[in-house]
């Protein structure tokens, strides 16, 4: 079973690559977090500078080496930050579930990146870390994350409502979770 000691693993498909963050990562990352077409489906506070991504990054890497979550850098096939992915958090023992969390760069949204950064992360986290189930929280109207999490074999479970408060008031999410063992679960094609 996969402890992760504060140290990120590296890995690597066909067109991406997933890295742990880098504080040089940040003016990338802001632009993904804060442009217009992806802020709205994040649970967080907005970024407004290159300090705040710096920031968010030294705590996303203090958590995972707390082993509290995990996540990476996405870098696309000329090595460039396009995203990011990972898990929010796990638990193993009595559960061995994690949930996920992604953002990618809309200058390269529809070219696949996303599924195969995915497809790496769900393999590892059934391989690796022994997860039995993976969640993923949806807005309801964010339709392309719905999309790219039913054909990873995802299956919507139901509608939470008001299950997080945001700065417009409470939010209702979809949940979405894949087994281990279902069809497609962590196997890259």
């Amino acid at each position: 079973m996969y402890v992760c000691g504060g140290v990120i693993p590296e890995l690597s498909g066909r067109n991406v690559r997933l890295r742990a963050m880098a504080a040089a990562d940040a003016p990338a990352l802001l632009g993904i977090w804060s442009h217009s077409e992806v802020a709205p489906w994040l649970d967080g506070p907005p970024l407004s500078s290159v300090e705040d991504a710096e920031a968010l990054i030294a705590l996303l890497t203090e958590w995972a080496a707390e082993e509290e979550s995990l996540r990476w850098s996405i870098l696309g096939p000329d090595g460039v930050v396009i995203g990011s992915c990972g898990y929010n958090h796990w638990q193993l023992e009595g559960a061995y579930r994690g949930e996920i969390g992604f953002e990618l760069s809309p200058a390269v949204m529809r070219r696949g990146y996303m599924r195969e950064a995915l497809e790496l992360m769900l393999e590892f986290g059934f391989r690796s870390m022994g997860l039995n189930r993976i969640e993923a929280i949806c807005i309801p109207d964010n339709l392309r994350a719905q999309r790219l999490l039913a054909g990873l074999g995802f299956r919507q479970e139901g509608l939470l409502r008001q299950y997080r408060h945001t700065a417009s008031g409470y939010q209702d999410v979809q949940m979405y979770s894949l087994l281990q063992g279902e069809a497609g679960a962590g196997r890259r094609t």
